[in-house]
């Protein structure tokens, strides 16, 4: 059997095909498990993916929805662009194709927050149409098997991928060779000790051949971290504490956060503009955020406000978040570790 046959006939025995997205296919479906599934695990995406599901069946609902609530039903998923992309591409889908779902790659391909290989994935999967893909599982694949040089994200490096999925993609059969190509980087050809002897590939497979999967594809050169340091003020006022919504773009954008200061003297300022007397402060201890290109250490610092202060309470990008109660908003991933803080002082 040639490369493609062998790795159908793995799917049909081995491949996953009880994942909730899997069932009762659309492209909708598909489009919102593809983008969750993003370097995110499948154990993880499954609850967030049923409960998205869930309160945005179609198109249009999810375009209707408020942007704070689509963002609530991302917190913890991580990588919030995601979610405003889908929101923004929800809604140009609504205005521009009658809330159905584009059935053309170029067309899927313009919407936000959707590359070719996602574009591909969906249109295959949901409706067999013939695309191939690349995503961080195929490359590791076909990478491995025909020994190709380089990294991903090096233009070489993906060109040579693209044209080796683009020739072994079949004709017939495409949603289960690319769902099974998908499978396999995920469960045998896996990072770190990869599962060569379940491989139905192994036969003809290059690194395996000459023991060099470990070498393949290459590392990425690492450059070190940098260091960032901000103070995160949380005021409170009884059971409440004060938050803003960061501009939709940049680090968080769009999320629920703690407005930061470089040092304590200007909390004095910050005090000020916001109309607040302080009648004691704590600082609580450091703790570090690592985003992709930088580690952010935060310290917390827990302000105590007067209570007859004048509270906001007409401004949309500012409110008093209850710490019993909450609220659906989209919260920042250190703005979840503040607020449990918070709740055991």
């Amino acid at each position: 059997m040639n490369f493609s046959d062998n790795v159908l006939a793995w799917f049909t025995q081995q491949g996953r095909k009880h994942f909730p997205w899997q069932q009762n296919k659309t492209p909708y479906r598909v489009w919102i498990s593809e983008i969750m599934l993003q370097q995110t695990q499948v154990t993880t995406v499954i609850p967030f993916y049923l409960r998205f599901m869930e309160s945005f069946p179609t198109i249009t609902d999810l375009a209707n929805a408020d942007e704070d609530l689509v963002l609530h039903h991302w917190t913890g998923l991580g990588y919030y662009a995601r979610a405003r992309n889908l929101h923004k591409a929800a809604k140009i889908i609504r205005d521009d194709y009658h809330g159905n779902f584009p059935e053309d790659i170029d067309q899927v391909i313009a919407l936000p927050g959707i590359g070719r290989s996602t574009a591909g994935a969906i249109l295959s999967l949901a409706l067999e149409q013939h695309h191939p893909i690349l995503d961080g599982n195929v490359k590791r694949v076909l990478a491995r098997h025909f020994m190709v040089p380089g990294y991903p994200a090096s233009s070489a490096f993906d060109k040579q991928l693209w044209l080796l999925s683009e020739k072994l993609t079949p004709q017939l059969g495409v949603a289960n060779f690319n769902q099974a190509m998908m499978d396999l980087g995920a469960t045998v050809c896996t990072r770190g000790k990869p599962k060569c002897s379940d491989c139905p590939l192994k036969v003809d497979c290059q690194a395996f051949y000459h023991e060099k999967q470990s070498q393949f594809p290459a590392k990425k050169p690492k450059k070190e971290k940098p260091e960032k340091k901000t103070i995160m003020v949380m005021f409170t006022n009884e059971d409440s504490v004060f938050m803003y919504k960061r501009p939709p773009s940049g680090i968080w954008g769009g999320l629920w956060s703690f407005y930061e200061i470089d040092q304590v003297q200007q909390l004095a300022k910050l005090s000020v503009d916001l109309g607040f007397a302080i009648v004691n402060q704590q600082p609580l201890k450091e703790f570090r955020h690592t985003f992709s290109h930088f580690h952010l250490d935060i310290t917390p610092l827990v302000v105590e406000i007067n209570p007859n202060c004048t509270i906001i309470n007409d401004n949309d990008q500012q409110l008093w978040y209850h710490l019993e109660h909450g609220a659906n908003i989209g919260l920042a991933a250190s703005s979840k570790t503040l607020l449990a803080l918070l709740s055991k002082n």
